[in-house]
């Protein structure tokens, strides 16, 4: 598809532009984590907390963490 930006309308040209912006920034911060291992303790805690997921278990509410921070 060859096409001419000056032959786009306005909603087509924010279009690509969006989506090469979203593309990069894929590229850019796509796995930063890659390659790199968890401490056993982490890996334990992550699976601890899957588990409570999975049992219903939904942790404190985001309101009552603020509180708690004094951010409210």
């Amino acid at each position: 598809m060859t096409t001419l930006v000056a032959e786009m309308t306005k909603e087509e040209l924010v279009q690509v532009i969006e989506t090469v912006i979203e593309r990069k920034l894929m590229d850019l911060f796509d796995d930063l984590d890659a390659g790199l291992e968890l401490k056993p303790s982490v890996r334990e805690r992550l699976l601890r907390q899957r588990e409570m997921v999975a049992q219903g278990e939904r942790g404190q509410l985001f309101g009552e963490v603020m509180k708690e921070l004094g951010l409210s």
